[in-house]
């Protein structure tokens, strides 16, 4: 497939080798300007780290690394070029959020912060001001492309006269996809359990506030947000929208750092929550989560009223949707007959691979209409244990796109072959507008965007 508007930005993971390349430097190679664009410059060194990123997480390029690379970077430089002539800023509460969610994603792989600090050989915090360099620079091109592309639109007869265009053997294969309804149910858990849970976290408060015991520590021992766990219980900085409501009104409520929070119950559990700083609209908080235990009783409990359901549904006493509506603790799909969002596609289908597995390996041996039996299942969202029933609704096999069943793809790839357009144009504008050198050597090159080397 062809590279299109973002095809620069590459996934953010990247920035796991991005920040461990100034190994390029550390060859004594001497770095060098290969390209200059307006008052921005391609380094030699630049494109190293850009080669070894695709070898490493196996992108393919269209081309010599050597030409593919330093368009691609001279692209990016065009765009902060004009960004800078117009003035666009990035969202610093976006950077801030990226920043953190790329920090924590990089300890969670390598263990901690100071593994983190040996594997690049420099300090957390020049790592952090780096990457929030290149996050900058990346959310300034996505504003500067919005700007380029505007508000893309298409009616339904240019769809139609797009989907003629395409060949059939160019048309998109999609994949087997499945329409799935739900109806969860929690099991209910006895007080002497929660009071368990609850008398556990306040043990654990009192002797941290006396000073017996550190927080992080009894957050790696005892909590079950494993994630944070392993960073004693340290969430990062986080603004409110983040956060559940529960959670967040303690949290921007603590001013003491040495105390702890009283016990939150939220979603996921219950929580005591200690402060680590305030910075702005965000807070930084290390917690500790505990779980109340479910016993077998209550479990087979609410598979057994789900079979009663489930032959309720099948012999016409009921419907799904309805029950699905009143009784469904899954909040995403109850108010929607129980049908399931893909949050990937913000559409009810979903391939199969995009399913919770143990969704998957019931559906993947019904028939359309068919109801599961009852299961156990863990929620993906928060954790918690749940029993369940599924419905198939649809199964539409894979096959090559068609307007019938695939309206949506065939106008999303419209819409991307009009954002590439214009992106385009605009490049091959600003190749006319925008000082451009490149040093002999590096010009030798079937360059995508023609056009550079006529400007001297």
């Amino acid at each position: 497939m062809k590279r299109g508007v973002g095809y620069f930005l590459r996934g953010w993971k990247w920035a796991l080798l991005f920040l461990a390349l100034p190994l390029y430097g550390e060859d004594n190679v001497i770095d060098e300007v290969i390209w200059v664009i307006g008052d921005e410059m391609v380094l030699k060194s630049e494109v190293e780290t850009e080669r070894l990123s695709a070898e490493y997480n196996q992108t393919p390029l269209e081309g010599d690394p050597y030409c593919v690379i330093p368009e691609e970077l001279a692209v990016q430089k065009l765009f902060l070029h004009q960004a800078k002539m117009d003035s666009i800023q990035p969202s610093e509460e976006d950077v801030t959020q990226r920043v953190e969610a790329q920090l924590a994603y990089i300890v969670s792989q390598i263990g901690s912060k100071e593994k983190m600090e040996e594997y690049f050989n420099k300090s957390y915090a020049d790592y952090k001001k780096e990457l929030s360099e290149t996050i900058k620079k990346q959310s300034i091109i996505r504003q500067m492309q919005q700007k380029i592309v505007g508000d893309v639109k298409v009616t339904p007869e240019e769809v139609r006269r797009f989907y003629r265009t395409i060949p059939q053997d160019s048309l998109p294969y999609i994949p087997l996809q499945v329409e799935v309804q739900l109806i969860a149910l929690s099991p209910d858990i006895p007080f002497e359990e929660i009071d368990r849970v609850k008398n556990t976290l306040r043990e654990i408060a009192e002797q941290v506030n006396k000073g017996e015991r550190e927080f992080s520590n009894q957050a790696i021992l005892y909590s079950e947000d494993y994630e944070s766990a392993r960073h004693g219980g340290e969430l990062g900085f986080m603004g409110r929208g983040q956060l559940v409501p529960e959670f967040a009104e303690v949290a921007f409520a603590l001013q003491d750092s040495k105390r702890v929070s009283r016990i939150v119950e939220t979603e996921y559990g219950y929580h005591i929550i200690q402060l680590i700083e305030h910075r702005g609209a965000k807070v930084n908080c290390r917690h500790i989560l505990m779980k109340p235990r479910i016993d077998n009783l209550a479990r087979e409990k609410s598979l057994h009223r789900l079979d009663s359901i489930r032959v309720d549904i099948l012999e016409g006493h009921s419907s799904f949707e309805k029950v699905a509506h009143s009784l469904s603790v899954d909040k995403e799909s109850k108010n929607n007959g129980g049908i399931m969002k893909n949050s990937t596609s913000n559409n009810s289908l979903f391939e199969m691979q995009q399913l919770p597995p143990l969704i998957a390996k019931e559906v993947d041996a019904m028939e359309i209409n068919d109801i599961s039996q009852p299961f156990v299942m863990t929620s993906e969202k928060n954790g918690k244990e749940m029993c369940v029933i599924v419905k198939l609704k649809n199964r539409i096999q894979g096959h090559k796109a068609n307007l019938t069943n695939d309206y949506q793809t065939i106008r999303s790839l419209l819409e991307s072959k009009k954002r590439e357009e214009k992106i385009r144009e605009w490049i091959l504008q600003k190749q006319k507008e925008v000082y451009v050198h490149i040093k002999e050597g590096w010009c030798n090159c079937d360059f995508k965007y023609p056009g550079w080397i006529q400007i001297k």
